[in-house]
């Protein structure tokens, strides 16, 4: 069973710390040149200060120092965790080409690889349990690299990254209570604490950004935490459901590459064809459109929740639902064209309406 006390104080411990040292990092960051101009695609007002991931990386550190978990690839997620912090610190600083993220990256998901904890296996209606074997190597540093870059990508807004992280790794964490996996709860508690602690600061208008060393550094929480519950599940589509959870920034992710690819342009091309900066040319506020997708996080969240322990029939109910919300942000992403976009042309002309009204 889990001690309720000890996980509150480790959340609040995790919170707390992100609190009170986001604006201390915001100092060093000005300090040290870790800042943000805006310029492009950025529209922010001023220059901001880079580097707030730190705060979560130590709120998570300080939870974890209280709670002191115990579990036999723990040496190994934290020594990939610095690997990934490292990276995010020099490129907030100095500024990294994305292959060189990408060495970072891999290099992550190697350390946890040689740890043993890969994803071996998934869980089939009709077929059951699939052993990967030999491509179970492939598919978890492929989904580490693949989560990661997504909590980057969405990375837009003010506190965007943030809450939709916060919003996901609750999703896990209830799953986590229900299936009594002790290690994810612990994860999941310190992880959302952090996030918490610092969207105090990053939320629109952010006096701070958590650059690439939170983002590359809650991508790589998220797919650990998602292999050591998620991908261990029993359920019929065990496989879907941290697909599901995270739905709007790997969606966002996977369809950017496409759309890069029908386009004829570099898949790191960056464009304004992301959810978020759709949202904000449809004419809804900054705060808002955050908002919007913290709602569709939250949808994607609780369908997760369900879905981990349906019934058949509920299960495909679900399925239908999650299908229409991603046909939605395949329309807001660009991938589906105008003519095509009949959820999406629906809220337009009901939005003119009102308007009108």
């Amino acid at each position: 069973m889990f001690n309720v006390t000890e996980l509150v104080v480790a959340f609040l411990i995790s919170a707390t710390v992100a609190f009170v040292s986001t604006p201390l990092i915001k100092k060093l960051a000005f300090k040290i040149n870790a800042v943000d101009i805006p310029k492009g695609r950025k529209k922010h007002d001023g220059v901001k200060a880079r580097l707030g991931g730190l705060a979560i990386v130590l709120g998570v550190a300080a939870g974890l120092l209280y709670l002191q978990p115990e579990y036999p690839h723990m040496r190994e997620i934290i020594i990939g965790g610095i690997i990934i912090v490292i990276t995010g610190v020099i490129d907030d600083i100095v500024g990294l080409k994305a292959y060189q993220k990408l060495i970072g990256q891999v290099g992550a998901a190697l350390i946890v690889v040689s740890s043993g904890l890969v994803i071996d296996k998934i869980t089939m209606p009709f077929i059951g349990t699939v052993q990967l074997e030999g491509m179970g190597l492939i598919i978890t540093i492929l989904w580490v690299i693949g989560v990661t870059n997504a909590i980057n990508l969405i990375d837009g807004l003010d506190g965007l990254a943030a809450g939709v992280s916060a919003i996901g790794l609750t999703s896990i964490l209830i799953i986590a209570i229900t299936d009594y996996r002790l290690i994810v709860v612990y994860l999941g508690m310190v992880l959302v604490g952090s996030c918490l602690g610092f969207l105090y600061h990053n939320f629109h208008p952010a006096k701070i950004f958590m650059g690439d060393t939170g983002a590359l550094f809650l991508g790589y929480a998220i797919s650990v935490i998602s292999m050591l519950g998620l991908f261990k599940n029993v359920a019929l589509f065990s496989f879907i459901i941290p697909i599901i959870i995270i739905a709007v920034p790997i969606f966002d992710t996977l369809f950017a590459i496409v759309r890069r690819l029908i386009n004829k342009q570099r898949i790191g091309a960056p464009d304004r064809k992301h959810i978020h900066y759709q949202l904000i040319d449809m004419g809804y506020s900054h705060q808002t459109a955050v908002l919007i997708i913290y709602g569709f996080s939250g949808f994607f969240g609780v369908m997760a929740i369900i879905f981990n322990s349906a019934t058949m029939l509920t299960s495909l109910i679900i399925l239908v639902l999650i299908i229409i919300g991603i046909q939605l942000i395949a329309e807001l992403t660009g991938i589906v064209k105008n003519g095509q976009q009949p959820i999406l042309g629906s809220i337009r002309k009901l939005i003119g309406r009102n308007q009108k009204v």
